[in-house]
């Protein structure tokens, strides 16, 4: 897929054309162009040659974008482009202002004209002649851009406008020339009443209100963006670099993979990279969505843009420029942006013919008004009315302006589309295949139950647990070993410790043979008897994987792990169900442990015991009753992930997953799965109101301007009238699309709770200050009031705020947290 810029564009029947021009390119499979931001992608073999030469034989520009073609503000915002509609409204207005004062002044208020022209039309007309010429040279873009489309056979907007102010202007000149010859003849009478004729304030008037909307829709479309802007504008602008055993601060811009950078407290990471040296808690709320800090200490990764909020970081660059995560997430955003929703085929369709028909539509009105005895005046103004009311761009920018900001409303929230098609997808599944262990689950085992057997206790049996899994590198044996250090628990040394991988393990401890693991393994060395298998089997039953210790010949206990369920998986599966949509748990665990998660988290449609490429068939059976959307995080969901309707990859996920999905959440939490949903149900019903709105002004507008009921109601429309609703549609559709900025992400109610530190090592009020401003600089932080003299900090916080994360942050400031 490769991204051009297309120069020149000015309504959707630009857009439509190269769209046409490009497609008929040969190699071009598909291409999408979007108004809103100017750019195209093209899908095919076609070289970039080839698809520049089609755009510019369509009239246009192209130039084809790379990976670090640099984006600013100002390219987003296009604020170049509104100086100079600035500059042309204000020169038009000044001049406008004087044209109407002659044109209209005298009639509508009664205002004197100067000496000279006071009870002489000619003069009048002649300086409305000037001044309106004046105006149309100063807005000649219109007619330039109408005149370079009709030579390409592809009319845009600007051939109504300009057409409509034309004709205006010459039918004026036209009445002025046979004014003078009116006057040449002495017949004052006919003089008096062409003086009424004139349309050269018209001819003024739409052009100068094409110009406000058009600057209105600048600002507009500058405020879709917003987001995007939003998050360019985080990259740090400097960076403290370690270079010849000196700290100097550089550019961020100038960081380079394997420079070392330190980043103190309050400062933003300037790329992306690995902690070499100190730890401290960082906020990633901008990546990932999370209000919580994330610890890092040596070996984490970190990224940039976000925030040191305590400690002091030595890092290592791993990624810089327009590698870090910042830029992808940049650049994704954009590029969905670029993309074209389904949605839209039908407003593109009435686009490609819409400029014509509209021509043939005020054709036909004048010569309907001329066949019925109406006046040439009357009639011409009845069909400029249709020329300047009528909008293709309100038509052509319902799905864009939409897309862009809810796309931007995503990323703010951790949620990245990366087409508008999937943006568009996510809101009509009907089922969500979610995968268990790392998704559902946390994928990092936890010992659940301790259980001693006869005259053992638990001291006893984690000693002899804790002295052979301290040897083993499985996952389960690392789960027993890390919950027997936090239980204080001393390893003591082993003899002749053997692993024996897919059963157990032993070993000899004090010139006794001691062994672990499963129920199979250690049934090979000692009696079971059914008291103990039935606490077994229960353990088993709940998806909990029972490990079994033996000393000599006697079972010492059995020791529970298991995946412990994420803490807001049951709340995300409940907010699904709330939307209608039917949750089903895709795992290749066996079938009680399957289960025992799914009751946990209430649901009923469990497909268990699946290998890869069967959690791909069973995406397709389900794909037979609606579409699929598919969550997971590991390179065994990649099948699932590419033939489901809607891939998601949680953010932690492995990199073969985050390719082969189509929405990628940054956070951990799988209410990201709802709040992507959600967007998307958003975003496609303001699409629907937006193309509504479009179609509804045109057909509404067109008849009324051609004056279909003026028998019925009386009705007219002036054509200036005409320009200004022209000129206000565009703006009304970008305005609902902007509503999609008040999206508000789910908000689990949390309550305020106050905790009291007691810290060792404040000295004086400077010490207070500092360890008010950490705390409350951490996240979910209402208010923290240190004391040095009681040695306390009393800290008002949200329970989502642990006590971890407050001595965490205390302690890296060089205090000690008792």
């Amino acid at each position: 897929m490769d991204k051009y810029t297309v120069t020149g564009m000015s309504c959707a029947a630009c857009s439509a054309r190269v769209e046409k021009a490009v497609r008929a390119v040969p190699g071009v499979t598909e291409c999408a162009v979007n108004l809103l931001t100017g750019s195209m992608i093209v899908e095919g073999t076609a070289d970039e040659n080839s698809i520049i030469s089609a755009v510019e034989n369509a009239g246009y520009g192209a130039f084809k974008e790379g990976k670090s073609a640099a984006v600013t503000n100002e390219d987003i915002s296009g604020n170049s482009e509104i100086r100079k509609m600035k500059i042309r409204l204000f020169s038009s207005a000044l001049f406008l202002i004087i044209l109407m004062y002659f044109s209209m002044g005298k009639m509508l208020f009664g205002l004197p004209f100067p000496g000279i022209f006071e009870e002489n039309n000619l003069a009048v007309g002649i300086l409305q002649l000037v001044l309106s010429a004046v105006i149309m040279v100063i807005n000649q873009k219109f007619f330039v851009s109408a005149y370079k489309s009709l030579r390409h056979g592809a009319p845009n907007m600007d051939v109504l406008v300009s057409m409509g102010s034309l004709a205006s202007f010459l039918y004026s000149l036209y009445v002025l020339i046979t004014m003078s010859e009116a006057m040449r003849v002495g017949d004052m009478e006919r003089v008096h009443m062409l003086g009424h004729e004139f349309y050269f304030e018209s001819a003024a008037m739409i052009l100068t209100l094409i110009t406000v909307g058009k600057m209105l829709e600048a600002y507009s479309k500058g405020k879709t963006t917003n987001a995007i802007k939003s998050l360019m504008d985080l990259a740090p602008k400097t960076a403290v670099v370690e270079r010849d055993g000196k700290e100097i601060t550089v550019p961020a811009s100038e960081v380079s993979v394997n420079d070392i950078f330190i980043v103190k407290p309050g400062s933003s990471i300037p790329a992306d990279g690995v902690v070499i040296d100190g730890s401290s808690a960082i906020n990633e709320s901008m990546l990932t969505g999370e209000s919580i800090p994330a610890d890092k200490s040596v070996g984490d990764k970190v990224s940039a843009a976000t925030i040191n909020q305590s400690g002091y970081l030595k890092c290592r660059a791993t990624d810089v420029g327009e590698d870090t995560a910042l830029s992808r997430i940049i650049r994704m955003v954009s590029d969905a942006a670029a993309t074209k929703a389904p949605v839209a085929k039908i407003a593109d369709k009435v686009s490609g013919i819409f400029v014509p028909a509209v021509i043939i539509i005020a054709a036909i009105t004048i010569i309907v008004w001329l066949i019925s005895g109406e006046s040439f005046g009357f009639s011409l103004a009845r069909g400029i009315s249709v020329l300047v009311i009528s909008c293709p761009c309100a038509l052509g920018l319902a799905t864009p302006v939409a897309i862009m900001v809810g796309n931007g409303v995503g990323a703010k929230n951790g949620i990245l589309y990366k087409t508008s098609e999937v943006l568009e997808n996510a809101g009509k599944v009907k089922y969500v295949a979610i995968d268990k262990t790392g998704t559902l689950t946390k994928g990092e085992p936890k010992v659940t139950d301790v259980i001693p057997f006869d005259n053992y206790n638990d001291n006893e049996l984690l000693g002899i647990a804790y002295s052979l899994e301290a040897r083993s590198e499985h996952p389960l044996a690392k789960a027993v070993t890390e919950y027997c250090r936090e239980k204080g628990i001393d390893s003591v040394e082993l003899e002749d410790f053997t692993a024996m991988p897919g059963n157990g393990v032993k070993g000899i401890l004090n010139g006794e043979s001691i062994y672990g693991g499963n129920l199979n393994f250690v049934s090979e060395t000692v009696i079971v008897d059914e008291e103990k298998r039935t606490v077994i089997e229960n353990l088993s039953q709940q998806g909990k994987t029972p490990l079994l210790f033996v000393k000599g010949n006697a079972i010492t206990g059995v020791i529970a792990v298991a995946d412990t369920v994420k803490e807001d998986s049951r709340e995300a599966v409940g907010l699904l169900k709330n939307l209608g949509i039917e949750v089903v748990m895709l795992t290749g665990d066996n079938k009680n442990t399957a289960m025992a998660i799914a009751k946990e988290l209430d649901i009923t449609n469990v497909i268990s015991d699946v290998l890869p490429d069967g959690k791909e068939e069973e995406i397709r059976k389900l794909q037979k009753s609606g579409k699929v959307m598919m969550v997971g995080d590991g390179i065994n969901d990649a099948p699932a992930l590419t033939r489901a309707d809607v891939g998601v990859a949680i953010g932690k996920g492995t990199d073969v997953a985050v390719e082969s999905a189509d929405i990628v959440l940054t956070g951990k939490s799988l209410v990201g799965v709802y709040e992507a949903i959600r967007l998307s149900r958003k975003t496609l019903k303001n699409i629907h109101e937006n193309l509504f709105w479009a179609f509804f002004y045109n057909v509404i507008g067109i008849p009324l301007a051609a004056g279909v009921w003026i028998n019925i109601t009386g009705w007219t429309l002036n054509p200036m009238f005409g320009a200004a609703a022209m000129s206000l549609s565009s703006v009304c559709v970008i305005s609902n699309a902007l509503r999609l900025n008040l999206f508000k992400t789910y908000k689990k109610e949390s309550k305020t709770m106050e905790t009291t530190l007691k810290i060792e090592g404040m000295m004086c009020p400077h010490c207070e200050a500092r360890v008010k401003q950490t705390l409350e600089g951490i996240a979910g932080v209402a208010e923290a009031v240190p004391s040095h003299e009681k040695g306390t900090a009393v800290v008002k916080h949200e329970d989502s705020v642990t006590v971890d994360v407050l001595k965490s942050a205390v302690e890296a400031q060089g205090y000690k947290v008792l």
